[in-house]
């Protein structure tokens, strides 16, 4: 008769052999590094020593097989890896299969009140019947009733008819109820859905000679980012609180819960290869001789059908219409910023602000006018470049802890910062024209000519002195036909500023309820033939 001792001792050291073996573990998405249309996922599992393999269930099977790698700690070698996709009736997304039941529970609610309706609707037609039934259907003569059997009668049929009526006008309500949450339903779940069934299971296998971390990386597609700022200024203290943020959002079929988020500039969807020069060859080909004229003309290319062209728009409506947030533009090398907080993001393609860095600036307060365009005085504040890489995106501005706006910001427009902060109520600018005149001149060759004359008066209603900066954009000759004669007065600050042509600066100071004028007088002469655009 075996031992009993030895079969229980074989059995454990089984239990505890498989138990090393294999381990089925739902690996959580740890890290995350978020490019323009991309991410590259982390997902990390705790291995012990003796397990042979760890086996990872339950993933969305719409990532880059060819991008999949894995990195273990000290101690921990990695054998092959094998991956196998698993066919599914529900959604591979927890809260998108979560969607789909409630809504499939809420159809089937709809099709239970249906056949509540049909009952009632089968009772209320029944009734109807007899009430309507004719006194010598089919060459019978009814039954004779007595009053009393009558009234009884009558009282059935009416409430029987208003429990069917009832009973069918509570249907409807219940009907309209379950309709709207299904609806609602729906707009969440095209929020979230990604269209994949199948999973994914990853099984790696190991040697474990000490406990520690093993790591998989792969890319997805379907998530990115965009830069943004939020700018602060204190007006008495001349400062600006500029604050980083980045705009994500992801719709990869997997909930991101408590990750380390870093945002990059790279782009691995790009082919990462220049690309290749190649000859660029010239040839010749003599004149052919004329065809004559009674050769038909080729044809032209036919035009793409019409069922073709609502078959493509058809396509296209049907693909999920998620764009992730993207960079507009590109730096020479990739740039990374980590979000110093762990982040939750569902993949529902919402798009979520998340805080990067904020510093202060000293800046420059003044107010700009461009009296030819605007007579607004708008309040701007310059301060010099810090170090680091300052993408172009939105940025949000406060004022002294009023929001005056947002707008896109290019820091790479300038080799400053210059930040706008809205309309100064407090400075007034008025525009006159003060001559205007056409006519020819020469004797020999006559030539049109065109006098206009300006004067901008600017009044300040601020208590303290302020800092002007008055822009006009002079008119500028692209031909040599067309002479221009400028006078100022006073003499502009600058006659070129920022190095654009033709836009000239006074800048100064203003004091309170003072008023300043700015005199501009262009004299333009150009041939009388010919058109001459831009003249006002």
């Amino acid at each position: 008769m075996p031992n009993p001792t030895r079969i229980s001792l074989a059995l454990a050291l089984c239990f505890v052999s498989l138990s090393h073996a294999a381990a089925d573990s739902r690996t959580p998405i740890t890290a995350v590094v978020l490019y323009p249309g991309s991410a590259t996922v982390e997902r990390t599992a705790q291995v012990a020593p003796g397990m042979t393999r760890l086996e990872i269930a339950d993933l969305p099977a719409n990532f880059d097989m060819q991008t999949l790698r894995a990195q273990a700690d000290a101690g921990i070698q990695i054998g092959q890896i094998v991956t196998r996709e698993i066919g599914r009736t529900e959604s591979a997304g927890a809260r998108e299969a979560e969607l789909e039941a409630k809504i499939q529970a809420l159809q089937d609610k709809l099709a239970e009140l249906d056949v509540d309706a049909k009952s009632a609707a089968l009772v209320q037609k029944f009734l109807e019947n007899m009430h309507g039934a004719d006194a010598t259907a089919g060459g019978r003569q009814m039954p004779y009733i007595d009053a009393r059997s009558m009234a009884t009668l009558l009282d059935t049929i009416r409430r029987g008819g208003s429990d069917a009526f009832e009973r069918i006008q509570k249907v409807e309500v219940q009907k309209r109820e379950v309709n709207k949450q299904i609806e609602a339903l729906q707009r969440d779940l095209a929020k979230v859905q990604s269209g994949a069934r199948d999973t994914r299971t990853i099984t790696v296998n190991l040697v474990v000679r000490q406990a520690g971390a093993l790591k998989l990386r792969y890319q997805v597609n379907g998530a990115g980012w965009k830069p943004g700022y939020r700018a602060l200024l204190d007006s008495a203290a001349s400062t600006v609180e500029l604050e980083r943020l980045a705009t994500v959002s992801q719709k990869t079929g997997e909930d991101w819960s408590n990750v380390k988020l870093t945002l990059s500039t790279g782009q691995p969807r790009l082919s990462p290869q220049a690309p290749e020069p190649q000859p660029w060859l010239l040839g010749y080909r003599k004149p052919m001789p004329q065809q004559l004229s009674g050769y038909a003309a080729p044809a032209a290319a036919p035009a793409p059908s019409a069922a073709a062209s609502l078959r493509a728009l058809a396509k296209e409506e049907a693909a999920d219409n998620y764009q992730p947030p993207v960079l507009e533009t590109q730096g020479a090398f990739a740039t990374e910023f980590a979000v110093p907080a762990r982040v939750n993001l569902a993949a529902d393609g919402r798009e979520v602000s998340v805080a990067l860095a904020k510093q202060t600036l000293p800046v420059k307060q003044r107010v700009r006018v461009v009296p030819r365009m605007d007579k607004s005085a708008v309040v701007t504040a310059e301060a010099a470049r810090p170090a680091g890489v300052w993408l172009p995106g939105g940025i949000q501005l406060f004022r002294d802890g009023s929001y005056v706006g947002a707008t896109r910001w290019d820091a790479q427009a300038s080799d400053k910062f210059i930040f706008p902060f809205g309309r100064d109520d407090l400075i007034r600018v008025a525009v006159d024209r003060t001559g205007e005149q056409s006519g020819s001149t020469g004797l020999l060759t006559r030539q049109n000519q065109r006098k206009i004359a300006d004067v901008y008066t600017v009044t300040s209603f601020h208590k303290t002195p302020v800092e002007l900066l008055v822009l006009e954009s002079s008119p500028v000759s692209t031909a040599e036909e067309i002479q221009v004669e400028a006078i100022y007065q006073p003499q502009p600050s600058n006659t070129s500023w920022e190095s654009r042509r033709g836009v000239v600066a006074w800048e100064t100071t203003i004091n309170p309820n003072q008023a300043l004028k700015f005199g501009v007088n262009y004299t333009i002469t150009y041939p009388q033939e010919g058109r001459v655009t831009g003249l006002p």
